[in-house]
């Protein structure tokens, strides 16, 4: 199927042109926000080729792999042309209508709580950072090996060397120095304010305008506030804070003077909260979390590597792993390196080495095999969705005995302490560059630990005999 009749199939069974919103998309997933869920045709979506899974809370998220997601999303949108942007002018007492019915529809059949609702605005936030998050992390994982290089002596340290670190250098700041204003512009669309405003309330954290022999005073630490303090924990709170404050004003100010001075008074009032509020509470939170995973590790060691990495995948499963990015991010801010993702990332090798196993005993079953195949280059490339969906948790066993695999390989990480990633958005063998203090070598073993626990739990204890069995087509492996 290409994507344009995977895109003209979903936009069928999703109830046409006029039940469609809103279409996004992550690396994997294309994202619907819909009027109407109750007329979405959730299995058949599921059945069509391509599609591995369909995960429903506050949006429709249709799992079609890496590159697929954005390219399907493009057709979407195509598709829906001007009766996307009509859907966008309803007049109010429609939208309501719809809005009401959503709810309804949604609370009694989806139970979206708030936490998932939570979570969905994370996920809105840091997840279109992704494709540039991950450039950064590999600049500076090259510019780190050929520091390391050179201050061995294995490279000659000469001028054409230097410069090209400082052009890595410079690449990779420019996303990562910057970062807080490219989350200030997100939350503000998410928060459905003002996207100018949230930027430049995510560039007043960096005190650029701040003289260092006059400083702003912490007023919970009693010492300087430092630039970029709370990090993107507290510009995604300020952007919160910014979007009521502005709201409020605006329904009061009068329509010739709102344009001007809504947004002064709501910059205004919100720079202040978030300089003398938000920035120390915020840095407290984030030394809070620094210390918090010091210790888990510290006490843990390979029971924490070992629990981290087994749970990951059902988190992973259910969507909420998105919640795990402003910690990494304010880990990396604040060290260099974020010491949880490389444990984090074994639940993507265990399942790889459970699809190596099912691929091994099962390969009279064609259709399986070719689900396998599918998914497994985009596994070893640290995205899961694929295998998770269209072969470990459709078998069951094979599910948990990845995680339990993984756990391995998260144990042995653990095991070292220390192990680190200077970039968040990488997983799989792609996190290799970017391992800090050239410890790529331990993070490799655990790789190859948690592909090796995975394929033996799996193919002695969790692969399903019905699934051993002969099959030839999708109909038949269904009937098994």
């Amino acid at each position: 199927m290409s994507n344009e009749q995977m895109a003209q199939s979903i936009l069928q069974f999703t109830g046409g042109k006029g039940n469609i919103r809103i279409v996004s998309n992550c690396m994997t997933r294309v994202r619907l926000e819909v009027n109407d869920l109750s007329v979405v045709q959730i299995d058949q979506i599921k059945a069509l080729k391509g599609v591995f899974g369909v995960h429903v809370d506050a949006q429709v998220q249709v799992i079609v792999g890496p590159g697929t997601a954005a390219k399907v999303a493009a057709c979407l949108q195509e598709l829906l042309g001007d009766a996307h942007k009509a859907a966008g002018q309803a007049d109010k007492e429609t939208a309501q209508e719809i809005a009401a019915r959503n709810k309804q529809v949604i609370k009694s059949r989806q139970k979206v709580s708030k936490g998932k609702l939570f979570l969905k605005t994370i996920s809105n936030v840091f997840v279109p950072l992704s494709s540039a998050l991950i450039a950064s992390g590999l600049l500076a994982g090259i510019q780190s090996i050929l520091v390391s290089l050179t201050s061995t002596g294995a490279l000659e340290s000469t001028a054409t060397v230097q410069s090209i670190i400082t052009i890595l250098r410079i690449l990779k700041a420019g996303v990562l120095s910057y970062l807080v204003i490219h989350v200030g512009v997100n939350a503000a669309r998410e928060f459905k304010t003002d996207i100018n405003l949230g930027g430049a309330l995510g560039a007043v954290v960096l005190l650029t305008g701040m003289s260092a022999d006059n400083p702003l005073v912490n007023i919970i630490t009693g010492e300087p506030l430092k630039s970029g303090q709370g990090g993107v924990i507290g510009v995604v709170a300020a952007v919160w804070v910014l979007a009521k404050i502005r709201k409020f004003i605006s329904k009061r100010m009068p329509e010739a003077l709102d344009l001007v001075l809504s947004s002064f008074i709501a910059l205004t009032l919100t720079g202040l909260i978030t300089l003398f509020f938000i920035m120390p509470v915020a840095g407290l939170i984030s030394d809070g979390i620094l210390i918090f995973v010091t210790k888990l590790l510290e006490i843990g060691g390979v029971v924490t590597g070992f629990v981290l990495a087994s749970i990951w995948l059902p988190i992973v499963m259910f969507g909420l792993h998105h919640f795990m990015t402003p910690i990494h991010i304010e880990l990396i801010n604040q060290t260099g390196m974020t010491v949880l993702l490389p444990i984090l990332a074994q639940a993507g090798a265990g399942q790889v080495g459970a699809a190596l196993a099912i691929w091994l005993k099962c390969r009279k079953n064609k259709p399986l095999v070719g689900i396998v195949k599918g998914g497994l280059p985009s596994g070893i490339l640290g995205i899961g969705e694929p295998l998770i969906y269209g072969v470990t948790l459709p078998l069951g066993k094979p599910f948990l005995t990845a995680c339990l695999g993984a756990g391995v390989g998260g144990a042995f990480i653990a095991s070292f302490g220390n192990v680190g990633a200077t970039s968040q958005a990488v997983s799989g063998i792609l996190m290799l560059p970017v391992i800090a203090d050239q410890k790529w070598f331990i993070y490799a073993g655990g790789l190859l630990l948690s592909y090796a626990a995975g394929f033996v739990l799996t193919y002695f204890f969790g692969v399903p005999k019905e699934a051993e069995q002969p099959a030839e087509t999708l109909e038949e492996l269904e009937m098994q």
